[in-house]
């Protein structure tokens, strides 16, 4: 008998620490559910001087693929790579005999179209001659001015020359003859992030170092900021221009620019306790709101040292937020804030 009231009485004792469903199947009480231990940081705003840097590679400004519209033989180049030109430089010679060819036709029309005009002046042609010798006439120089063009090909901008792919008397087939590159002037594509879509403006001022000089920085210009963000990349293009009448820089060089937009009050954070989304580019962080994390999803700005700038429209001053232990954290979670 004694045996069997301590069987009862350790049945009743199981009873009173759980819970048993309609079903029959045992769950945890309240007191059970997961707690993790994190510490916080309340976030406050920080002046900083605004900034991005970001790397490039220099082009010129302007770039010339010398290509003439006709095929045919090239009689005479009159450039290697590296010779410097004047707009206006004679750089290729094609064949001449089609530009000849029609030079003098379209001296044979002149001295026809001044004949018929004589002659109606008198009465001896009619207007429809005098219209039919013009349109010929018209056409035939138009024609002479593009041959002209595409016969003694001249250098458009001043320059270099940057690549010669033919010799003299070799047959042209559409590849660019040489290659004309400003040098003395440069240009860059900059991919900023899309939150500085706003602050960038034409005109603004900007700096530019290299590695091939440690010891000098080289003023830039934004000259346009592109309307549209790229939906892949979440970036928006500048075109900067760089003066380089030294011409200490040259066209593939890579580059730093560094864009000053002024003070402004940010929200930084450690570097190390942004997470990342495996498999994708996506970061977030937990704040904690009545005793649980909160997962929310943030966009990186400027870099601090040790911090990074977070944006989001929850993150704000004198929110809780996790900077020890969010590695275990999941959304939702209950949270124990350790001093």
């Amino acid at each position: 008998m004694k045996k069997i009231m301590i069987f009862a009485l350790a049945i009743f004792t199981m009873a009173s620490c759980s819970k048993t469903t309609d079903k029959g199947t045992t769950t945890a009480t309240a007191s059970d559910e997961r707690v993790e231990q994190v510490r916080t940081i309340v976030l406050q705003p920080r002046e900083i001087q605004r900034e991005i840097s970001v790397s490039t590679n220099l082009q010129g400004y302007l770039t010339q693929n010398v290509a003439p519209s006709l095929t045919g033989k090239i009689e005479h180049i009159y450039c290697e790579v590296g010779d410097r030109k004047h707009s206006g430089d004679m750089l290729v010679r094609m064949d001449q005999t089609q530009y000849k060819t029609t030079k003098l036709t379209m001296g044979n029309l002149e001295i026809e179209k001044n004949r018929i005009e004589q002659l109606l002046r008198s009465g001896s042609a009619t207007q429809q001659q005098y219209d039919q010798i013009t349109v010929q006439y018209n056409q035939t120089k138009e024609q002479l001015e593009f041959l002209e063009q595409n016969t003694y090909v001249k250098a458009p901008f001043a320059g270099v020359i940057s690549a010669k792919t033919y010799e003299d008397g070799e047959l042209y087939s559409g590849q660019p003859i040489v290659v004309l590159t400003q040098i003395d002037k440069l240009k860059a594509l900059v991919a900023v992030p899309e939150t500085y879509f706003p602050l960038v403006k034409k005109g603004m001022s900007l700096t530019l170092t290299s590695s091939i000089y440690p010891d000098k920085v080289f003023p830039a210009t934004v000259e346009v900021v592109y309307p549209t963000i790229d939906a892949s990349s979440h970036t928006f293009q500048c075109k900067i221009v760089i003066p380089n009448s030294k011409e200490l820089l040259r066209p593939g060089m890579y580059v730093t620019t560094t864009l000053g937009l002024g003070k402004d009050n940010v929200i930084a954070v450690p570097y190390q306790s942004v997470e990342k989304l495996v498999g994708a580019n996506d970061r977030y962080v937990f704040i904690v709101e009545d005793g649980r994390a909160k997962r929310v999803a943030v966009t990186l700005g400027q870099r601090f040292d040790q911090d990074v700038e977070i944006i989001a429209p929850e993150i704000k001053a004198g929110v809780h937020y996790v900077s020890v232990g969010q590695h275990k954290l999941v959304d939702g979670v209950k949270v124990n804030v350790v001093e």
